[in-house]
């Protein structure tokens, strides 16, 4: 396990290596000066010339990448060209809405796909199985933003049940900020269950064709025990795998419907960076969302080992 783990840590060490070098080198060759936006098209040149070295842009890229890669080791993002406020604060601002949203989305898929397909499996070919499938399909094609302004139009307008958008903020209590999060995460909940409820029930239908299954039905289990006790655990690689990928969008990939609800989170900031072309900011952020994506990744080739022993076995 020792031995599985340590090379599974080298090559999220490698991939984060590699994605530092990828992010910085795709912010360096993008068109427009930092500068020239934030002082204006009249500004004369000595004043951005001084602003340059006032924010690092005329140094070498090699000698601003170090710069960057040893800041973000020490934990220091930089400072905000736009707002000159330090990153990490802007980062951990923004993470009390996205991190919170994505892990109740996540949990509203995992509950809302796991009784689903279980269910389906444990029908095939039955008219409810048919149904399922056919109501998960449409859930898959159905983009999220189009969930999220039908929600609003539905829950916040006609019924009034939650506000159209904004965040009331952990200070005026868990159970307000929780209700102003639950149309974002429904929205994006739902096509995520949908795909992971299909992964699900494919992966139970593989696992119950399997020799093991037909001897634990003739030593006298019935299908559902049998589908309870071994088929379940032995078809949770290939759905832990979607959960995985599943968390990594819910947290990084957010920017529509953050946007559609006015959320001030990871998803808004960036597009707020973009607009303003404050690079220290689109780098930062989505070096943070990398690791995140490689960090669950890890975290998910790590619980194969737990769930499958045999992917800790040395061939």
């Amino acid at each position: 396990m020792i031995r599985y783990t340590l090379t599974r840590l080298t090559s999220l060490i490698l991939s984060l290596v590699a994605a530092s070098v990828v992010i910085f080198a795709a912010i360096e060759v993008l068109p427009g000066d930092p500068a020239s936006v934030m002082l204006g098209v009249n500004a004369q040149e000595d004043t951005l010339a001084a602003l340059r070295t006032e924010l690092g842009l005329d140094q070498a890229p090699v000698e601003r990448y170090l710069t960057w890669v040893s800041g973000m080791v020490h934990g220091d993002f930089g400072v905000s060209y736009t707002y000159r406020t330090p990153v990490a604060q802007m980062i951990v601002d923004r993470l009390q809405v996205s991190l919170p949203l994505a892990l109740y989305a996540l949990a509203l898929t995992v509950l809302i796909a796991f009784p689903v397909g279980i269910w389906a499996a444990s029908r095939r070919g039955s008219f409810a199985d048919v149904s399922v499938m056919g109501l998960t399909q449409l859930g898959v094609a159905i983009p999220n933003f189009w969930f999220a302004m039908l929600m609003v139009l539905v829950f916040a307008i006609n019924l009034q049940w939650f506000s159209a958008g904004g965040f009331t903020g952990w200070g005026e209590g868990p159970l307000l900020a929780i209700k102003s999060l639950t149309l974002p995460a429904i929205a994006l909940a739902l096509p995520q269950a949908s795909i992971l409820a299909r992964v699900m029930r494919s992966a139970l239908l593989d696992t119950l064709s399997e020799d093991f299954i037909r001897t634990a039905r003739a030593k006298g289990l019935t299908r559902r025990q049998a589908l309870w006790r071994h088929a379940l655990r032995n078809a949770m690689i290939p759905v832990l795998t979607i959960i995985g990928m599943q968390f990594s969008f819910l947290l990084a990939g957010g920017i529509i419907i953050e946007n559609v609800f006015y959320l001030p989170g990871l998803g808004r900031l960036i597009f707020q960076a973009i607009s303003a072309r404050d690079l220290i900011v689109v780098e930062s952020v989505v070096m943070l969302l990398v690791f995140a994506v490689v960090m669950v990744n890890f975290m998910v080739e790590l619980a194969y080992a737990f769930v499958d022993p045999r992917l800790r076995v040395r061939r």
